[in-house]
């Protein structure tokens, strides 16, 4: 009922554990907190809160016009709502060092597990679209090094995205994933990679955890969890498939309204209200105040 029972500082240390265990962390990304206790509920790992998706929500692209506030926001709404450790997208840290130590902190104070900064100029742009532009190393390496020296909880886990790949290709990026890692990062996160054999390479140079991006329509093949666990990969992040998959249900829904002025054909795809509310555990509200809750939901709506 209400919010997770777990303190930040619990799920903090726990992801961290996780991310040394040697399996796989599935981290898929929560559009709203509602359907990140859908993840929680069906046995994954963690939950991830995209910044494209929160520019989507807001009706934005993804070129950076999304605010801290807006960002540490959403990430306060949906690491609230989960006993899960969440890994949140702060961009290029919303400025300079100044500002991106700020954001540590503000994020920090939001419920955050852990958070990734990346090596795109202001403004950013998504990071499979072609066209992009990094930061030359000193700034890159000033970005992460104000983030680790700003947090005040040393578990909160700082991540180093470097979208290096896809400007000066893998070579590049192996360099500067070991320079953000001497500069303090606790984690890399490679974007874009062509190919298995590229977050491989990126494997043996550095030696904290890694992620994987598996964005659909994106640079990268959609690789199962176990062709990127063989590889050494720690973490894998699908941060707007569900996005997708309820704005391609929504778009569906609303084309057969207006095609046939009625959604009863829709009814049977739909989650039921009994799902629903046994989602948002209305039996415990009903437990602590009957007020709130006192009928029966019928098990077939």
């Amino acid at each position: 009922m209400l919010y997770s029972t777990i303190p930040a500082a619990e799920k903090r240390a726990a992801f961290r554990a996780a991310l040394n265990s040697g399996v796989l962390q599935r981290m898929p990304g929560a559009f709203n907190p509602l359907s990140a206790r859908l993840i929680e509920e069906k046995g994954f790992e963690g939950v991830y809160i995209s910044g494209a998706v929160i520019a989507a929500d807001l009706g934005f692209p993804d070129i950076g016009l999304t605010t801290l506030s807006e960002v540490a926001g959403r990430g306060a709404q949906i690491a609230r709502m989960t006993n899960l450790p969440t890994l949140i997208d702060a961009d290029t840290g919303f400025g300079e060092p100044m500002n991106v130590a700020r954001t540590v902190q503000t994020l920090e104070d939001a419920g955050i597990a852990g958070l990734h900064i990346e090596d795109q100029v202001n403004p950013k742009r998504c990071g499979h679209l072609d066209g992009k532009a990094v930061v030359d190393a000193d700034t890159a390496v000033k970005r992460i090094r104000a983030a680790a020296d700003a947090r005040r909880d040393p578990n909160l886990l700082i991540m180093a995205r470097t979208d290096i790949r896809g400007v000066d290709g893998l070579g590049a990026a192996i360099d500067r994933a070991k320079q953000l890692v001497d500069a303090g990062a606790d984690a890399i996160f490679p974007e874009a990679m062509a190919d298995l054999g590229e977050f491989e390479a990126v494997r043996a140079a550095v030696d904290v955890p890694l992620l994987a991006n598996m964005t659909e329509f994106g640079k990268s093949e959609l690789f199962t969890n176990q062709q990127l666990a063989d590889v050494g990969v720690n973490l894998v992040i699908y941060p707007v498939s569900l996005l997708r998959i309820a704005m391609g249900a929504a778009e569906r829904g609303l084309d057969r309204l207006v095609d046939e002025g009625s959604l009863k054909g829709e009814v049977a795809q739909m989650q039921t209200r009994a799902r629903l509310y046994e989602l948002l555990d209305y039996e415990a509200y009903n437990a602590f105040d009957t007020s709130v809750f006192n009928f029966d939901v019928p098990a077939a709506r």
